[in-house]
């Protein structure tokens, strides 16, 4: 069952924002997700968190700046996502409006897996570089990094990932999750990582004078590649991940984009003069992922860092093929996964994991995300990897921590994982085919120890119900240009409403026309193919319905039930 839950208004927030001249829908949703301050609302970029801030920018735009000056070889190794291709492209644009000799390598997602491993260095010393940069990767690369140091190579690690209990002996890390880094931003992006080291590079190159005989690289310039993984990789929408967004799509708005940018909005068939982090996350980001996903992320980032427009389009659109086939691959992918989880008692179980031979490795993430929205249970996809072993990918929910639940499995059973990393809400881990149903039976005792009973209840929290003269266009025009995501939510609102009429669209989708206190609106449900009774209390989005040139608000249903 699932419970409507309204979010609590601290008024004296909202007042306070009401009398800052926030407008006064804005300041309700506001102070419901914790904005006290109007202060906490400036996304100019001086309210921006300075790098010295975060622990080892400063030593690693000295080595990047002696190895500038040295002429020396960098290679950056990329993660295959959408936050590692754009944090790579911030590397690659950056290093070379600064001059340096830079390259950059992204693993094989099936044949050397993810992160910085030993077999990823021999590759990276056919470069023959001298310095060796990670990106939203390394944080967990203990042999790797020592692989390349074996190789006479410098060091850094830009990550944003939870640490283990061993770092690597890199020559720098930086990585706001790091011991002892102060930085209050602990949800930083692998992208913003290394946006923050560039601008410390800069910093450290200006104070070298490097910049006295011309004009100085402007790295705001790369706010929309910043804001695009930001989004995309679901960190949480902190002050500071806002400020990085807004600045990114303030300047995509404005037009001012990389031609890759511009060319994903086009294949997605989405506006850059409208962009919001909807488009980020649902369509740019998702055609990105594709490369990564089924075939080279070297194809997506290529994507990124080229500034002809024309090769930019090229490669979106073949982005945008790869993304359509992903999603054919992934529809069959959840039918196996419905009929594995026919009869699924989530009285029964804290936890769901699945496995099928024949599954993508590239896709499972995104089965397993599916599948815990749907069921609201921790879950983790298998696809059969190389050499007898297992790759998953896990999907939490809000109180239970999977890297740390992954953790426990470990610390309790040392021979059951190969390897794992991930954040609170998604991991991803080796095991062997062999102890599969093993793992499974441990994993769920771990989740069933860790997790609270009241946490397995799916909930939707709401910002209650929207006044009448708040249920327009404008409304729905004015919410769509703020920032919301992860830690951040889009507004939901809940009402109780007569039902006017309702079809079926497609066989798959529910259309109703609602009616409240004389005034009647159109509503949505998609992917629910079941009637709705004549009054119905739903939760709901605002959104807007643009057919033949003509805009209407639509209420996008989230849920409903009988009133």
């Amino acid at each position: 069952m699932i419970q409507i839950h309204p979010r609590a208004v601290p008024q004296r927030a909202a007042a306070a924002l009401m009398d800052a001249g926030i407008h006064p829908l804005l300041a309700r949703l506001y102070a419901a997700r914790g904005i006290a301050r109007s202060s906490d609302l400036d996304t100019s970029l001086k309210a921006l968190l300075p790098p010295q801030a975060l622990t080892g920018t400063a030593e690693a735009a000295q080595l990047l700046a002696d190895a500038i000056e040295a002429g020396a070889r960098m290679v950056i190794v990329a993660d295959y996502d959408c936050d590692g291709a754009t944090a790579c492209a911030v590397g690659v644009r950056a290093l070379r409006a600064f001059g340096a000799d830079v390259h950059y390598l992204v693993p094989d997602r099936v044949t050397l897996g993810y992160g910085l491993t030993p077999a990823m260095v021999e590759i990276a010393a056919r470069l023959e570089p001298d310095v060796l940069i990670t990106v939203d990767n390394g944080i967990a690369s203990v042999e790797g990094i020592a692989a390349a140091r074996a190789h006479g190579m410098a060091t850094i690690i830009t990550d944003h990932h939870l640490p283990g209990d061993v770092l690597p002996d890199a020559d720098v890390i930086v990585n706001p999750n790091q011991p002892g880094c102060d930085f209050p931003s602990k949800a930083l992006a692998g992208v913003g990582a290394m946006f923050y080291t560039m601008l410390a590079l800069r910093a450290e190159l200006r104070e070298r004078g490097a910049f006295a005989g011309g004009q100085e690289p402007n790295l705001a310039d790369l706010l929309d590649l910043v804001a695009l993984g930001t989004v995309a990789d679901v960190v949480k929408l902190d002050h500071n991940n806002r400020i990085l967004v807004a600045q990114g799509l303030q300047r995509m708005r404005a037009g001012r984009m990389q031609p890759g940018i511009r060319a994903l909005f086009a294949a997605a068939g989405r506006e850059p003069a409208r962009a919001n982090t909807f488009d980020l996350g649902f369509a740019v980001g998702p055609r990105l992922n594709a490369a990564g996903r089924l075939s080279d992320m070297s194809l997506g980032i290529e994507c990124l860092i080229t500034d002809d427009p024309g090769r930019a389009l090229n490669i979106a659109q073949e982005l945008d093929k790869l993304n359509r086939e992903r999603r054919s691959i992934e529809a069959g992918m959840q039918e196996e996964a419905a009929l594995r989880l026919e009869g699924f008692d989530p009285g029964a179980s804290a936890s769901i994991a699945l496995f099928e031979p024949d599954w993508h490795q590239g896709v499972i993430g995104i089965v397993a995300g599916r599948i815990k929205e749907k069921l609201h249970r921790p879950t983790i996809a298998f696809a059969r990897g190389n050499d007898g072993e297992l790759k998953g990918s896990g999907r939490s929910i809000a109180g239970l921590h999977l890297r740390d639940a992954l953790d426990l499995v470990t610390k309790q059973h040392p021979d059951l994982i190969v390897r794992f990393g991930g954040h609170a809400m998604a991991a991803g881990l080796t095991i062997r085919e062999a102890d599969f149903d093993r793992f499974s039976s441990v994993f769920e005792e771990v989740v069933a120890g860790l997790v609270e009973p009241a946490a397995l209840q799916r909930r939707i929290e709401t910002d209650g119900a929207l006044e009448a003269g708040y249920l327009s266009l404008e409304s729905a025009r004015l919410l769509e240009k703020e920032i919301w995501g992860q830690g951040f939510p889009a507004p939901v609102f809940d009402d109780v409403f007569r039902v006017e009429r309702q079809r079926i669209l497609k066989d798959r989708h529910l259309k109703l026309e609602l009616g409240k206190q004389g005034a009647r609106y159109d509503a949505i449900q998609f992917n629910f193919a079941d009637g709705a009774p004549d009054t119905i209390r739903a939760a709901y989005r605002l959104s807007i319905n643009e057919y033949n040139g003509v805009s209407n608000v639509q209420l996008m249903l989230e849920h409903f039930e009988a009133a």
